[in-house]
């Protein structure tokens, strides 16, 4: 097994720490080796983006708890939407003898120096959800159909106002994408607009701020209130004599900023409807907001299914065999086509959270009230 080589490294570049951490009786997250599930001495290195999103933190701990089901020991770090401090986290781990990383980047193009010294120390590379660019090492992705989260998006708002049915409008649309710094970011973006552009091309959407290129429409690290502001901007200078029907938003942290400023702006009380409004994660201050009859949809994607996508990569790397993808054309990095394992999302509203998200086991019914 790798992690042999693993236990090499770290001798030779943290022999300090492995002894403290021997006499101990502890790994490096404090806990006995019994505590651990043992039959397996590799440790998985896991670097997040933040805390400040209920999505990372469920990512992180779903992650380590496959890995420790398979016995792997785990270090856990959020960089905080920092990407030096990623890349410090990252060196660190290196530095430490992690047998493989999973990374789910912040900047995805500034990762290629420290995950040369990755490559370099013999140690694979996860990419967990968003892509790392520029750089060959990268073994495998595993994500999401990034392109269908969009469509669903795009899709979600024809079917709403009507579009689909044949109503010819003009109905009024803004269109909000994630950071430009995510690679994710185009992906979800093509796919809304693969829906949305022959409708705007017809004249039967309308965006009255003129902000339909990508790079007008992006809002750095999926911020919130970067999203409201934009939000407050577009209905002061487009909308002071007309109403919003529809907003493309990619994220449901975007969403519950959108919907801020909207909501002061007087929608969603009186005659002034709320318009559609999408989002992506199932988030639960989104799910509770489209229970209420504001948010109008979210994405769901099974968080629990992705870890178990991740683990399993890092265990079939780790034991020499090679993982299972199903997607071996569409990510080029810039670097490299790298081998994908694609999950399925799903739309969700009011008239299908309860299935989809609770008779599912995602969450309690008591945690959406």
């Amino acid at each position: 097994m790798r992690n042999r080589r693993a236990a090499l490294v770290a001798i030779a570049s943290a022999a300090s720490l492995a002894l403290t951490l021997t006499a101990c009786g502890q790994n490096s997250e404090g806990g006995s080796e019994e505590d651990k599930g043992g039959g397996n001495d590799a440790t998985v290195g896991i670097a997040m983006p933040t805390k400040s999103s209920e999505r990372w933190i469920t990512d992180g701990a779903n992650v380590e708890k496959e890995l420790k089901a398979k016995g792997f020991k785990t270090k856990l770090v959020f960089g905080e939407d920092d990407p030096d401090q990623q890349v410090s986290q990252i060196e660190n781990m290196i530095t430490q003898g992690v047998d493989a990383l999973i990374v789910a980047a912040i900047d995805n193009k500034s990762l290629g120096n420290v995950l040369q010294q990755a490559k370099d120390a013999d140690i694979p590379v996860i990419s967990y959800d968003r892509l790392i660019l520029g750089t060959e090492n990268v073994d495998y992705y595993a994500s999401f159909d990034n392109e269908k989260v969009g469509e669903l998006q795009g899709g979600y708002i024809a079917d709403k106002l009507g579009l689909k049915a044949g109503k010819k409008g003009p109905f009024n649309i803004e269109l909000f994408a994630g950071s430009n710094d995510d690679n994710n970011t185009r992906y979800f973006f093509q796919g809304a607009m693969n829906v949305l552009k022959p409708y705007m091309d017809k004249g039967q959407l309308v965006v009255r701020s003129k902000q339909t290129a990508l790079n007008q429409v992006t809002t750095l690290r999926w911020d919130g209130g970067t999203a409201q502001k934009r939000m407050d901007d577009l209905l002061t200078s487009s909308y002071r004599s007309a109403r919003v029907d529809a907003v493309l938003s990619p994220y449901d942290g975007i969403s519950i900023g959108i919907l801020s400023a909207l909501k002061s702006d007087g929608y969603g009380s009186g005659s002034k409807a709320m318009p559609v409004v999408t989002g992506q994660d199932a988030e639960i201050a989104s799910v509770k907001s489209i229970k209420a009859g504001q948010q109008t949809q979210t994405v769901f994607k099974d968080l629990r299914e992705l870890a178990k996508v991740a683990a399993n990569m890092v265990d079939a790397v780790l034991n020499d065999k090679k993982p299972e993808v199903n997607d071996t054309k569409s990510y080029d990095n810039g670097s490299k086509v790298v081998p994908a394992y694609l999950l399925q999302p799903v739309s969700v509203d009011k008239s299908n959270y309860k299935k989809v998200l609770v008779d599912g086991g995602y969450y309690t019914e008591g945690q959406l009230n």
